[in-house]
């Protein structure tokens, strides 16, 4: 073989070989990125269940408050209804002003 062949086959080999090898190396970070990642998420699981837990819960009582109020309200109360509010009698205001 020829000196110019060699240096051909050589930079092909290069540039292969320096593909190869980044995609080698960003295959094995993203293995390891979802090793971790796997890890994580029973717990983020347990927590995302016990957040919904935790709002079905406030979310059941508020709806019980409301549904014992509209009863509470639908019911009426016991006692005597209250009197009418006294209006003030027409006289008893002056509509002209005295001097003026």
């Amino acid at each position: 073989m020829e000196r110019p062949e060699i240096v051909v086959l050589l930079l092909v080999g290069l540039l292969i070989g320096t593909g190869v090898g980044s995609a080698y190396a960003r295959a094995r970070r993203g293995w390891a990125d979802y090793q971790t990642v796997r890890k994580t998420v029973p717990g983020a699981r347990r927590a995302a269940w016990l957040l919904i837990k935790v709002a079905t819960t406030k979310i059941g009582v508020i709806a019980l408050l409301l549904m014992g109020a509209v009863a509470y309200a639908a019911a009426g109360s016991d006692g005597e209804p209250a009197p009418p509010a006294q209006t003030p009698s027409p006289a008893a205001t002056p509509s002209v002003r005295a001097g003026r």
